[in-house]
């Protein structure tokens, strides 16, 4: 395929695309017309801003591709909520600016080439295979984004990705690194483990005075929570009444407006031959390419078959096997000096070389497609299929703007909006912090309900996204405060918990006891007999075992290699109140002399690449360290 296709500029359309083109170092807010926000800054990296709404179009981004990960399943929005989620998104932020900005003093740029190269091998944009441009701009088309965002999007994100794609290219792994990497990968190891169960209760009573006293001490764990109750507005898109059948004045004064969508351009079918400039691109070089070439066109224009010409000699790897097709190509999409012959012949003519900056280009034109108007009567079904499919939107945008402006102009009642669009004030249940039934389990609603201008203020919130085109608006309707419960409502739990605390206790002290047995010289034979344990032997196991405890596989391969008949020991914690005494008694290392090539290789790929990792954190942590960061955490704390 033509590798000179000139390089589309971007949009936020590809975002699944853009997830994999991007670097992840690891590793909302409703973002729409309905409210005024200031472009402020969440962090400045040497001055440069990253802005809240960069900062929001990724947090979007991160989401969606876990989203993907999880095969579209539903996520806990809570999750998202975490502050060190959202402090991660603003570090990659972060990690990507210093990056640019390093970029920025070595003198580092992306080639007009590679972003092309870039774009063409994206699979969205391909069609049978090859790079379609009537893909690439139905795409960006359709979101209504112009390609320069784009071409500059997929620019950042290779200027992202160099200086660290180059710091992890120049790690070397050595051969003995990769022979002690597998003799550790493959280790094996022996050891015996006694599992100590949880204790039982020993029934011993607990008196009113330890009752007492351990609700005294805990008063603050026996609290019935804050709660309150909401009075909420619900303006849900998918529950509106729209017609959404337009008649022909609505259709015929959207195809005047938009007319220019309707006219087609000019396309040319074409193929090529490739000569590339060969050597370091010098004088002779030059000569030799375009001799080269000029004997194509002269072999095409007697008559050899095109197609035959470009499998044989042609260097563009995309179009070769094809024979050189190229498919039908628009003003616009290929280098200027390509476009400007391209356009100028006429149809069988077989081009002369044609100098672009991948080389010597000789171009069939094999058909023309010229340019039309599609008349109203043919595009009035699309037309209409687009009405039905916006008139929603449109409906549901400007019933939220009016409810938005509404609750903003009375903040002391829901009412009157509701009212004038036609709306039920409804009430949630009493619930506390943690969430409750219903429209209380979203994230969201529960932040403003608890947020100082609606609980405090006793304003109404502002919209609240809960879903695709769905919204409320809440208000308090009621408010109980956090009151203490009385030790006789408590009684049972805290006996339980005076319980549980004994429990604890015991079963620590009684490990901790055979521990030090065992320190001392105790055998793990000897402590299992006498407290009439049993002894569990694990021979040959791997750091992949999965018929032993976790917990205690990790401790055996975490100890020293024992000594000479001196065993390693180890007091595991197993959850649960119990324990395990762990004692290693051997270590065999692996054997990479017993392990082919191709095995060989892919453990120094896996080694390479994590070496690589590291390298490239420990070059951008530097950068960073050396760059002047500032992070605005009170803006940063809004957007949670």
């Amino acid at each position: 395929m033509l590798q000179a296709l000139r390089g589309k500029k971007s949009s936020l359309l590809i975002k699944i695309i853009l997830v994999v083109i991007t670097i992840g170092f690891s590793f909302w807010g409703i973002e729409s017309y309905l409210f005024t926000r200031v472009d402020t800054s969440v962090a400045k990296v040497d001055g440069t801003d990253i802005t809240v709404d960069q900062y929001r179009q990724r947090f979007d981004e991160n989401r969606q591709r876990l989203v993907q990960m999880m095969g579209g399943a539903q996520l806990d929005a809570a999750f998202f909520e975490r502050p060190e989620v959202r402090k991660q998104v603003l570090d990659q932020l972060i990690n990507e600016q210093v990056l640019l900005e390093a970029n920025k003093k070595l003198g580092i740029s992306v080639t007009d080439d590679r972003v092309r190269h870039e774009i063409l091998g994206i699979p969205a944009f391909q069609k049978d295979g090859k790079f379609d441009p009537d893909t690439y701009k139905m795409l960006l088309t359709t979101q209504g984004m112009t390609p320069l965002s784009f071409d500059q999007r997929v620019r950042d994100s290779l200027a992202v990705r160099e200086l660290p794609e180059q710091v992890g290219s120049s790690m070397l792994v050595t051969d003995a690194s990769v022979e002690t990497y597998l003799r550790l990968k493959d280790q094996r190891r022996d050891f015996r483990f006694v599992k100590l169960d949880k204790p039982a209760d020993d029934g011993a009573p607990v008196t009113d005075d330890e009752l007492q006293a351990f609700y005294k001490a805990h008063t603050q764990d026996f609290v019935t929570p804050e709660r309150v109750a909401l009075d909420y507005v619900e303006l849900d898109g998918a529950k509106l009444e729209v017609n959404t059948t337009p008649d022909d004045a609505v259709l015929k004064d959207r195809y005047e407006k938009e007319k220019s969508r309707f006219i087609s351009a000019e396309q040319r079918l074409a193929s090529h031959v490739l000569v590339k400039v060969g050597g370091k691109g010098g004088p002779d070089d030059q000569k030799a390419a375009l001799a080269k070439a000029q004997d194509i066109a002269k072999q095409a224009k007697e008559g050899k078959d095109f197609a035959a010409l470009a499998k044989a000699d042609s260097q563009d790897l995309g179009s070769k096997n094809q024979g050189g097709d190229l498919g039908w190509l628009d003003k616009g999409t290929t280098e200027e000096a390509f476009e400007t012959a391209l356009f100028a012949m006429n149809k069988g003519d077989i081009s002369e070389p044609v100098l672009t900056s991948e080389g010597y280009h000789v171009i069939q034109l094999r058909d023309v497609r010229p340019g039309k108007t599609r008349s109203f009567e043919e595009v009035k079904p699309e037309l209409a299929k687009e009405y039905s499919a916006t008139e929603k939107d449109r409906v549901y945008a400007d019933k939220a703007g009016r409810l938005t402006d509404l609750t903003y102009q009375d903040p002391t009642s829901l009412e009157s909006a509701a009212k004038d669009l036609g709306l039920t004030v409804q009430k949630t249940e009493l619930f506390p912090r943690t969430g409750g039934p219903g429209l209380a389990t979203n994230p969201n609603v529960l932040k403003a309900a608890f947020s100082d201008s609606v609980l405090v203020q006793n304003n109404n919130s502002d919209p609240i996204e809960v879903g695709p085109n769905h919204i409320v608006v809440v208000r308090i309707a009621e408010r109980k405060p956090a009151t203490p419960k009385t030790l006789d409502e408590v009684r049972d739990q805290v006996r339980a918990r005076i319980v549980a605390e004994r429990v604890e206790k015991k079963a620590k002290a009684h490990a901790d006891e055979l521990f030090a047995s065992l320190g001392k010289g105790e055998t793990l034979d000897k402590i299992a007999e006498a407290n009439k344990l049993k002894v569990e032997p694990q021979k040959d196991i791997g750091r992949d075992a999965v018929n032993v405890d976790s917990a205690i596989v990790t401790a055996a391969f975490a100890l020293p290699r024992p000594k000479a008949d001196k065993p390693e020991q180890q007091l595991v914690p197993l959850g649960n109140d119990s324990y395990a005494l762990v004692q290693l008694d051997s270590v065999t290392d692996g054997d990479p002399s017993k392990l082919d090539a191709k095995t060989k290789e892919a453990a120094r790929n896996t080694l390479a690449e994590a070496v690589a990792q590291t390298a490239t954190r420990e070059f951008v942590d530097a950068l960073r360290a050396s760059a002047t960061v500032r992070v605005s955490e009170g803006k940063l704390e809004q957007q949670q």
